[in-house]
């Protein structure tokens, strides 16, 4: 039938690319990498040192997902194509929306791991930390920060991330002032290191008895987390500490000593806080790793030999240029101004539908660096 055969062509067209997948994905290499961490960890004395035994089982775990997913998507195919052909002998259209649902569940697979062919950064495995500031303009902009906020969680919660509050500072009527959240997981930073700048939002205010339009502004940094597997250098005299009472939305973090940490690195002026933990000593940690993230990705961006070289904040880092327009009034969309990528379904986006966008970032990096790395003559 004709309906079955057009669905069987755009899955027959499809087998190229999940053929190339797997060596873009470096499976081969993931194998032999699995088998040798295998053998580490069967030999005697592996469990003497608990936290390196630990990371080893899991990149054994992680290598191992890798290549499940992949098994997964060919057996997916296979189990498809089945389905297809024989729905067509049959001559069964009431197969028929349950082999295009099949079909679209097989591209949505093969889409999201060659995604995931595109976090080469030395930092994309790593989680992410992720840093909101309410712009000018008072309740409003503290509002839209918060709604951020929850944008993002939901986005994680979706995708299987685990989301931990590292630091939160209440606005003065509504919404935060300022947050930090730590998003775990494979690949995070990856993923979310695209929405990092100045996110601009046009609403009718819920905060104006006059119902005006507003323009707000909220800034999102993301960071990887840094883990001690990397050294970085910081001098005890360049880090001022302070210790101040923690507080959080309702009162319910509220804790009634001075546990929460705030660390300023004096040469470059970067401020990092956490009160997510009771202990000062816990927070003190956390504010530290947050602060070796922060100075490694300037680093990073700035193409800096090392970390010394970082003469003060840079521009970018505390207020970065405008990537996004979220618009509720007179019309819904949402653009991303470095993409072009756009969408009129609003309301998905703030419950964390990010993926479009997210991926157009990712494609036109890859294009842009390949094209950089292969410039035409």
């Amino acid at each position: 039938m004709l309906q079955f055969e057009e669905l069987k062509l755009q899955l027959q067209a499809l087998e190229p690319d999940i053929q190339e997948l797997s060596a873009a994905l470096g499976l081969d290499k993931m194998k032999m990498e699995i088998e040798q961490l295998e053998q580490r960890a069967a030999q005697p004395g592996f469990w003497d040192d608990v936290e390196n035994s630990q990371k080893i089982l899991q990149k054994t775990g992680a290598l191992k997902n890798k290549v499940a997913a992949y098994d997964e998507l060919t057996a997916a195919y296979d189990d498809t194509l089945a389905l297809i052909e024989l729905a067509n002998e049959e001559e069964d259209l009431s197969l028929l929306e349950e082999a295009q649902s099949e079909l679209d569940a097989v591209v949505h697979n093969y889409e999201k791991q060659r995604l995931q062919t595109l976090l080469t950064g030395e930092y994309d495995s790593k989680n992410a930390i992720l840093t909101f500031h309410a712009g000018a303009g008072g309740t409003e902009a503290q509002d839209w920060a918060l709604m951020l906020y929850r944008m993002y969680t939901k986005w994680a919660e979706q995708h299987g991330f685990r989301v931990k509050e590292v630091d939160y500072l209440d606005g003065e009527e509504a919404g935060l002032k300022s947050a930090v959240l730590l998003i775990e997981g494979e690949n995070a930073y990856g993923y979310l290191r695209s929405e990092s700048g100045v996110h601009r939002l046009v609403r009718v205010s819920p905060f104006d008895a006059s119902g005006r339009r507003h323009t707000s502004f909220a800034s999102l940094e993301v960071m990887p987390e840094i883990d001690n597997t990397i050294q970085v250098e910081i001098r005890p005299e360049d880090v001022k500490m302070d210790v101040y009472r923690a507080s959080g939305a309702g009162g319910q973090k509220v804790n009634k000593t001075s546990s929460a940490v705030r660390l300023t690195h004096i040469p470059t002026g970067i401020v990092v806080a956490s009160q997510v933990e009771r202990s000062q000593y816990q927070n003190r940690d956390i504010a530290m790793t947050m602060l070796k993230s922060k100075l490694i990705e300037i680093k990073e961006r700035e193409h800096l030999e090392k970390i010394e070289d970082i003469k003060g904040v840079q521009k970018e880092i505390a207020w970065g240029a405008q990537i996004r327009s979220y618009v509720f009034m007179p019309y819904t969309m949402v653009k991303d101004h470095r993409t072009g990528y756009e969408t009129g379904n609003i309301n998905a986006v703030m419950d964390g539908d990010l993926d479009g966008f997210i991926n157009a970032y990712l494609k036109a990096a890859s294009l842009n660096k390949l094209n950089n790395d292969f410039p035409e003559e």
